[in-house]
């Protein structure tokens, strides 16, 4: 499909809800954040973890920006949290069926990049030539 087509084709479809497009908007925000990736990545990976499992799966996060992250996986239904009353304090983290799905549609940008590596690579060497001359 070439990009006029595309064009041509989004243009073609009939009007979306707005309250729709502002939730495909937040959502994009959410798994655009590079920790929300990671995690839904290692909790694919791995299934049920707990909390310090993740933080050391995910190489750089903050413990901080690890509770936030997950928190708000939790908000929007992509992470299941279980507490176990126990000392020192359990906490296992899961993905929910959306989790899931969600995982399983970003999986196709990753089977695009690596259909496409060698053809963006070149593009950014043909771009950084340009730049440079």
């Amino acid at each position: 499909m070439t990009a006029q087509s595309m064009r041509d084709h989004l243009q073609s479809l009939p009007e979306t809800d707005p309250e729709l497009d502002r939730l495909v908007t937040e959502i994009i925000g959410r798994v655009a954040d590079k920790w929300t990736m990671l995690l839904i990545e290692v909790l694919t990976e791995k299934g049920t973890c707990r909390f310090g499992e993740l933080g050391r799966e995910c190489v750089g996060i903050s413990q901080k920006m690890l509770t936030q992250t997950l928190r708000a996986m939790e908000r929007d239904g992509l992470v299941t949290r279980k507490i176990y009353p126990v000392v020192p304090p359990k906490v296992e983290y899961a993905l929910t069926e959306m989790g899931l799905g969600l995982s399983e549609a970003f999986c196709g940008v990753w089977l695009w990049a690596e259909r496409n590596r060698a053809a963006i690579e070149q593009a950014r060497s043909d771009y950084a030539a340009r730049e440079e001359a």
